[in-house]
């Protein structure tokens, strides 16, 4: 990531960069390009932060506990095998049974990391704030533009750190296309076109298999059953504005329902909590800045993962595509070549212990790190609270157009008001 402050952009020099990720990636700008991924670790302090977690799926699957500055001192989950993977993998012996309780009882924490399932995110978030903790909350920050109006007003009234914990703004082409857009590598960035794939209902067996993300361990439907493709937009539009810090102005939407009947009429569409009715959308979007992006959520597909592509009229940059092709670059006048990612969690931005291989895409210690450093420094994180609504409602309201056949509609702006 880079630091919200020019002063703060950690450079290297060229013959540094050549060597860390290779001449091809080097060739694609004139001056230095920024190698680091994000503001130093802050070594030198001596203060801790004590963290709890709440969700013990994707919430136990972070760093918090390696950083040396910070210590897991309470776990919960409303399941108890989730509560003790919790316990196990941050080797807390403080577990609580409900958020509820841990915010009752708790007295020795200073921030939470919240991993509840999506369309509790913001009450909890709320309910951590007043309580007087710093948050970090999975993904998306909100699922309604009340909410979104509710947390920018709960953070405001606090003036407590909020973080959202959005993986794709942390893998390394992102970190990459973010460090070439701050050297101007791609000239005007006009187009983006930002996907995520996650084939989430096997129609075989999703209807019987109790071990579908879309139940929970107790065998009730979890969140996820019928779950609007566009609520959950961030790990797709954490590839423009985690670049670029562009806001979406204006979105238009379409949504796939499937012409099969057995697609069309299953019950994970005909039967869910949201009267969503669409499997797969994609939207067009218009940010403040006059350019566009290509949008795409999709939940019944044969493609995965997360990617992204940045059209600039000096450089393009195509993220891989597992099995098809790697990273490639293609600069004016030099022509297509492949981009050389550099391994940033080798770098000095990650306390030691931390500079390892993690999850989705080597995002999760970043975002671990982070969070904690921010704390220490008692700055806002990079993905702040303004930024995690920037990259979250311009779904929500993708999701309201693809209900009006693609209706171009406005999106309402998030961002501090300022004096």
């Amino acid at each position: 990531m880079l630091s919200n402050s020019p002063s703060r952009d950690p450079r290297v020099s060229r013959r540094s960069f050549l060597e860390f990720s290779g001449a091809a990636a080097a060739l694609a700008v004139s001056g230095d390009l920024l190698l680091r991924a994000g503001v130093a670790y802050p070594a030198e302090s001596e203060k801790k932060i004590r963290m709890g977690v709440v969700g013990g799926g994707f919430g136990a699957s972070f760093h918090w506990h390696e950083h040396p500055n910070c210590t897991v001192t309470g776990v919960t989950d409303l399941y108890p095998q989730r509560r003790e993977r919790l316990k196990n993998h941050y080797k807390c012996d403080a577990v609580y049974d409900s958020l509820e309780t841990m915010v009752q009882q708790a007295k020795d924490i200073d921030a939470v990391a919240v991993f509840s399932g999506a369309p509790d995110h913001a009450r909890h978030v709320k309910m951590c704030m007043e309580r007087g903790w710093h948050v970090v909350s999975a993904v998306p920050a909100c699922v309604t533009l009340e909410e979104a109006a509710l947390l920018k007003d709960v953070k405001e009234k606090t003036g407590l750190k909020y973080m959202m914990a959005e993986s794709s703004y942390y893998r390394p082409e992102c970190i990459f296309a973010r460090n070439f857009f701050a050297e101007n590598g791609f000239g005007e960035l006009f187009y983006s076109e930002v996907e995520y794939y996650h084939h989430l209902f096997d129609l075989a067996t999703v209807l019987t298999n109790k071990n579908q993300l879309c139940y929970n361990p107790g065998g009730e439907r979890s969140w996820r059953w019928g779950y609007p493709p566009m609520l959950y937009p961030t790990h797709s539009l954490g590839y423009l504005t985690g670049v670029t810090r562009e806001r979406v102005t204006k979105v238009s939407c379409l949504g796939w329902k499937g012409n099969k009947a057995e697609v069309r009429d299953n019950p994970i569409m005909t039967d869910n909590v949201y009267d969503n009715p669409f499997w797969c959308q994609a939207s067009m979007m218009l940010t403040d800045q006059g350019h566009t992006c290509r949008c795409n959520v999709f939940w019944l597909t044969t493609a995965g993962g997360e990617r992204a592509q940045w059209f600039g009229d000096q450089a393009t940059l195509y993220m891989g595509v597992g099995g098809v092709h790697g990273d490639v670059i293609n600069v004016r006048g030099k022509g297509a070549q492949p981009a050389a990612i550099p391994q940033y969690w080798k770098s000095d931005m990650l306390p030691e212990a931390m500079r390892h291989a993690s999850g989705h895409g080597g995002s999760a210690v970043f975002i671990s790190a982070e969070f904690v450093n921010a704390l220490l420094e008692d700055r806002e994180p990079a993905i702040d609270l303004y930024e995690s609504l920037a990259m979250t409602v311009p779904g929500i309201v993708a999701h309201q157009s693809a209900y009006k056949d693609g209706e171009q509609l406005v999106v309402p702006s998030f961002d501090r008001t300022m004096a």
